[in-house]
């Protein structure tokens, strides 16, 4: 497996951190890297209003629809940034990452869009609509283990042995860079913001938004959330030491995950203003909310945001609010089900 180390210098220079294996940490000068990287490829995301629902919260939400980006997730911007920075030499040995299915989507984008072959490892039963979506384009798809870890592991030692890039989901500088272009879009068109939620898998997400938001603007207040069943991230934060659980219990895939890791960490654990956890049945209210109130389309991590940010509608009041909501692949038979079965808040 290739090493972080040896991908290219990033804009701001290495800094070092003894407990990660990754030689540097990103900054705000490599979000800012990013922005030109992506603006090349992406255009920007809408932010919209959602007065509708300012009497029931009590805040003003806004929505940053991620959900809308080719991939249908914020991650693709990450993507598309580490396969920029990526040296020639390595993009010829291709890439390998492991997903439940959003990051691969955008490691299988990127890498098409840079001439790069890139395998994803998935959990076996992985959602059948990103699945597909990888497979569109032009990545080969790998079902290997019970679990996003599984997976992780498997995708590891197929990187090791075929001498390809290993991107990991989470401990990637690259990725985080490029994910925090979101949250500087945010700022751009709402610089009078109070809050952002956004949801936690990996933690990439909240460790970007942390970064930008946090420099933008110290008095930001940045909340992440996580589902009750998967609280790897939740548990790590509030003990201070990274955390493995047994298993991931949760319907939705993209906050599956049973491994804090220790780049996010080294970014949001000081950071963050609070982590939330909320149950499957709230994921999918807020995904009925949404598709009710903002007519989009939000699968279960993409909707996290709203259950958390209306489990802490007490301490928002009078607020503007804003919820990232990335992820928008959810297959039709699951969209039907949680329709007839949950109302909006």
């Amino acid at each position: 497996m290739v090493a972080s180390s040896q991908l290219e210098q990033p804009v701001t220079g290495r800094t070092p951190y003894p407990n990660l294996a990754m030689p540097w940490l990103p900054t705000f000068a490599d979000v800012l890297a990013a922005k030109a990287v992506i603006a090349r490829t992406l255009q920007r995301t809408p932010l919209i209003a959602v007065p509708s629902l300012r009497e029931r919260l009590g805040f003003d939400l806004y929505l940053k629809c991620e959900s809308l980006q080719p991939t249908g997730a914020f991650k693709v911007r990450g993507g598309l940034y580490l396969m920029d920075r990526l040296p020639a030499e390595q993009k010829a040995r291709g890439v390998v990452t492991a997903s439940t299915g959003n990051h691969g989507q955008s490691i299988a984008y990127a890498a098409r869009a840079s001439h790069v072959n890139a395998t994803i490892f998935v959990p076996v039963g992985a959602n059948p609509v990103k699945v597909a979506s990888m497979e569109r384009l032009g990545a080969k798809v790998v079902f290997a283990g019970a679990d996003f870890a599984d997976s992780c592991r498997a995708g590891e030692r197929f990187a090791a042995e075929n001498g390809a890039y290993y991107v990991h989901p989470s401990n990637e500088p690259c990725l985080i860079a490029g994910v925090g272009t979101s949250t500087l879009e945010i700022l751009e068109n709402l610089p009078d913001a109070d809050a952002i939620f956004v949801a936690i898998g990996g933690g990439s997400g909240l460790s970007a938004a942390c970064l930008v938001g946090k420099t933008v603007n110290p008095a930001l207040e940045v909340y992440g959330v996580q589902a009750e069943g998967a609280p790897a991230a939740y548990e790590g934060w509030k003990q201070r030491k990274l955390v493995v659980l047994d298993r991931a219990d949760t319907f939705a895939e993209g906050v599956a995950t049973r491994e804090a890791n220790d780049l996010p960490a080294q970014l949001f654990w000081d950071k963050v203003d609070a982590i939330t956890l909320v149950s499957d049945q709230a994921l999918k209210r807020s995904m009925v909310t949404i598709l009710e109130h903002a007519h989009i389309l939000a699968e279960g991590a993409g909707a996290a945001v709203l259950a958390g940010a209306v489990s802490l509608a007490d301490q928002l009041q009078g607020k503007k609010v804003v919820c990232v909501v990335s992820g928008g692949n959810v297959t039709l038979t699951a969209l039907k089900e949680i329709v007839n079965e949950e109302q909006p808040w």
